[in-house]
């Protein structure tokens, strides 16, 4: 049944291009059009909505977290396209990414011109020498600056020490949401043809090599079908349904297996052939055990190529089951071994994660790159139904040669002018060193190498010191000596010593005590924070109780309490602000931060014995 098809793809000419660019630019939506241009999205479906980022997760924060391929046909020519995360936190996927691509299309945004991210992306492409096509985008946006912009470009691919070749690359402009690209900025035109005619004219084929069989696994998928599924680029001989190959693992360890099916993209689905030739992504169905960085190859004599590095965890939380007194109202999965399940599931995938089990039976220690990288985790967990609580993030220390190291980002920040010294002294405070700075326009660019440590809370600081103006971005560095203690927040904790509704009366009362988190009406529970002190330590306090009424005390003048609204907190920002002895609780619909130790008088205790 495939055997025509399978002979259309045989002699079709194949070009592999990743699109790389920061957080935003719009990478998904230019290859949502490339999928609209050569009609292989149905005609009917709304252009507003995203055809990639399929799980809500990515739409609704607008980012994309998994790296996807699809493939598109074009004059001929099958025109393969991996669209890769912009976010330093899945890092690990871009670099496994580059290596399927023979060629890379540099997004950049028409006014923000060059981000920390567009760097950090591009000056691994140029290592591993894959030619660019820059692509300006968001030209149609009123004060953009699309000549500067690919100045900028030149100059970043100067000082990453670009070969010839690679710094006489093509710029196409457009604006991938209204669906034009062009070569002269000033001109529009009604389609995408200019890119798409460039990347053909542009990227090289790949080359075609005989002999044995080589694959490198670079990405992977689960299905719940048929379990996980080999991803790769075939960089020597083909490969066939049902052949026996090799496996090569890390440590010259080689197993013998078969392959069940080969796939390969056909638009946004997978189609099944019975061989795939050199140079093209396929998909291998019936592997076992591989793990990213292992090579398909010959049965009789496998030549492994040299493995992916996997960006190794910088960061741990502590994952339990929800044992609050609200535990198992709203979820459905609330049991140790749902959590222990499903955190298995998600190492399958998630390359970065690692697993350990935790301190007592129902808890594990769940390793990954940073907060995002986690809270995104915990989120879809949330959405499917699990009930779980959370522990403080801490950063991973290493000893490197009898000295304490810690993991060093570089950070990136850009505000106002009238900011600066605000950025500078809140990043400071947090150990960060100030490496450059540029003011560019209006805005101020500054660079820090900071602990890991120090960027937990940073952004939601920045953010207010800034009026909300400020753009930050960081990427893994490497390990240095430990930088010494940095202040945490200093102000205590108001904790609830009752359960029951929050009362309007009482919140009143205890306004100048501190700000609240919850509204009058509110369920809570006793132990649970209720709010943040005005002083370091941390208050216990009842606001649960309601007005005794008597002769002289009529029940209806309560309505005029006037309360300011609670402090809301986002899943990152509670992680971020939570102490040691404190839990995030997260259940389908609500969100709580609570003490470890609820009863009153046992915390007590456990305090004066610390003391």
């Amino acid at each position: 049944m495939h055997s025509h098809l399978y002979l259309k793809y045989l002699y079709m000419e194949i070009r592999n291009i990743a699109i790389i660019a920061h957080v935003d630019h719009g990478k998904t939506t230019l290859v949502d059009r490339m999928i609209y241009q050569t009609r292989q999205a149905r005609e009917q479906e709304k252009l507003g909505e995203l055809i990639l980022d399929n799980n809500d997760l990515e739409r609704e924060r607008g980012i994309t977290i998994l790296a996807k391929n699809v493939s598109v046909p074009y004059k001929g020519v099958k025109i393969n396209i991996i669209d890769t995360p912009g976010h330093s936190d899945f890092g690990g996927e871009v670099e496994r990414v580059l290596n399927m691509a023979d060629g890379v299309i540099l997004l950049v945004d028409a006014f923000e011109g060059c981000m920390p991210q567009t760097r950090f992306v591009l000056q691994k492409a140029i290592e591993m020498g894959k030619k660019p096509i820059v692509v300006i985008n968001k030209v149609d946006k009123p004060n953009c600056r699309p000549d500067e912009v690919q100045e900028q470009v030149f100059d970043l691919m100067f000082s990453l020490n670009a070969t010839e070749d690679q710094l006489d690359f093509r710029t196409v402009y457009g604006s991938a949401k209204q669906g034009w690209m062009s070569l002269d900025w000033k001109k529009e035109t009604s389609d995408i043809t200019a890119l798409l005619d460039t990347i053909i004219e542009v990227i090289p084929a790949p080359e075609h090599r005989e002999g044995t069989p080589q694959m490198l696994i670079s990405s992977l998928e689960y299905s719940p079908y048929v379990g996980r599924i080999a991803i790769g680029r075939i960089t020597r001989g083909e490969l066939k349904a049902g052949m026996n190959i090799s496996l090569c693992k890390r440590y010259d360890i080689v197993q013998k297996q078969r392959i069940k099916e080969l796939m390969v993209f056909d638009g946004l689905a997978k189609t099944k052939v019975d061989s795939v030739q050199c140079g093209d992504i396929c998909a291998v169905v019936g592997l076992e055990g591989f793990e990213i960085g292992d090579t398909v190859a010959d049965f009789e004599n496998p030549e492994a190529l040299p493995p992916i590095a996997v960006d190794e965890p910088t960061m741990s939380m502590l994952f339990t089951i929800n044992n609050s007194p609200f535990f198992g109202r709203e979820g459905k999965f609330v049991t140790s071994r749902h959590l222990k399940e499903r955190l298995e599931k998600e190492l399958e995938k998630n390359l970065a994660l690692r697993v350990k089990p935790g301190p007592n039976a129902d808890s594990f220690i769940v390793y990954g790159r940073g907060v995002l990288h986690l809270s995104v985790l915990i989120e879809t967990m949330r959405r499917e139904g699990f009930e779980l609580q959370v522990g403080q993030p801490k950063v991973l220390d290493k000893t490197i040669n009898g000295e304490r190291c810690e993991p060093i980002e570089n950070l990136t920040i850009e505000v106002p002018e009238e900011f600066v010294g605000k950025a500078i002294e809140i990043s400071t405070r947090r150990k960060a060193a100030l490496i450059h700075m540029e003011s560019r326009e209006d805005r101020t660019h500054l660079d820090f190498d900071i602990p890991a440590r120090g960027l937990m809370g940073l952004r939601s600081n920045l953010l207010t010191a800034s009026q909300g103006e400020a753009v930050v971005a960081h990427r893994f560095k490497g390990y240095e000596p430990y930088k010494g203690d940095i202040e945490r927040r200093t102000n205590g904790s108001l904790v609830s010593l009752e359960t029951g509704p929050a009362v309007a009366y009482s919140m009143d009362k205890l306004q100048d005590r501190g700000r609240f988190f919850v509204n009058p009406g509110d369920e809570i529970y006793a132990g649970q924070v209720v709010g943040e002190h005005t002083r370091e330590r941390d208050l216990n306090i009842n606001i649960c109780k309601t007005k005794k009424l008597t002769n002289m005390r009529a029940s209806g003048s309560d309505d005029k309490v006037m309360l300011p609204p609670p402090i809301v907190f986002s899943l990152e920002e509670a992680l971020e602000y939570i102490q040691e002895d404190e839990l995030v609780e997260v259940t389908p619909k609500s969100m709580r931060i609570r003490k470890i130790i609820l009863d009153e008088i046992e915390r007590k205790r456990k305090n004066n014995d610390l003391d």
